[in-house]
């Protein structure tokens, strides 16, 4: 098997939380890495993550954004919202001891830089994967021409699992193993379409470029050479906006680098979290 494909490592049992939140963690280690996906993930999106990082040592915390999985769905559906939904599981691992890295994938590391804007004394690093401080232009015609291009198929009937696969080929390398780009279609198969609707909504109206300068924890800016989504000059002019930033380009993956190329990309965090919060 190629150690790059996703081999669909068990998962443990999710736990949902007094605010709705669903999450998987496993791991007792005295550094906790919480996993935030994209707008097409879900806490399924990272058995080869939590594998990884158990063994290195590392607690590996996933999180249903609200709305996905087994996640109750916030009104209104705002980055705000999301933020606020996220810090009790922050609360609760630094109260026990632990530091707190955030993982954020696209939509996942906007959740992780409104979080930093409104709780940094929370979070003690972060790791941003394929992702931007903005998302599109500051233009309400352009956002709703977007939104209205992506939900079209759903107007129209089809169901998520029907475009998931399209949409997962559109992300990824054109190398991708047929293995990872079926592994990242069913878990975003498995998205409500009412979430993915609302995500959509909240997505185009992101823009925290003013917290980049004010961030002063350990930062990896981890992008794809083949992402167009966020793509890796948007993503290295990020980096260089950020205090101390590490910036690196995975070769060979697209968008979603954590399902593409789950060896590679796990040696790059391994890498950031030993440099930055080595456990000896």
């Amino acid at each position: 098997m190629n150690e790059n494909v996703n081999p669909g490592t068990t998962q443990p049992q999710p736990q949902t939380h007094a605010n709705g939140i669903s999450t998987i963690a496993q791991g007792a280690g005295p550094v906790s890495v919480v996993m935030l996906h994209g707008i097409g993930g879900g806490k399924a999106a990272w058995p080869a993550q939590i594998a990884a990082l158990v063994q290195a040592g590392y607690r590996a915390v996933a999180w249903d954004m609200p709305g996905y999985g087994d996640s109750a769905m916030i009104d209104p559906c705002d980055f705000a919202g999301l933020a606020q939904a996220l810090q009790p599981l922050l609360k609760a691992e630094r109260d026990a001891g632990r530091r707190v890295v955030l993982l954020g994938h696209s939509m996942g590391g906007m959740v992780a830089q409104e979080a930093y804007a409104a709780m940094p004394g929370l979070i003690d690093g972060m790791v941003l994967s394929g992702t931007s401080p903005a998302f599109g232009k500051a233009d309400g015609q352009w956002q709703r021409d977007f939104v209205a291009a992506r939900t079209a198929p759903l107007d129209a009937g089809k169901t998520m699992a029907e475009m998931a696969n399209g949409l997962v080929r559109a992300m990824v390398a054109p190398q991708a193993e047929p293995r990872a780009v079926a592994f990242a279609a069913s878990v975003m198969a498995a998205v409500p379409p009412d979430t993915y609707r609302a995500a959509l909504q909240a997505l185009v109206r992101f823009d925290r470029r003013e917290v980049l300068a004010r961030i002063t924890v350990p930062v990896l800016v981890l992008a794809g050479e083949h992402d167009a989504n966020a793509a890796p000059a948007v993503m290295e002019r990020m980096a260089q906006k950020i205090t101390g930033a590490e910036y690196l380009c995975l070769p060979a993956v697209g968008h979603l680098a954590c399902m593409e190329c789950p060896a590679d990309f796990n040696a790059a965090v391994l890498g950031f979290l030993g440099r930055h919060f080595p456990l000896h």
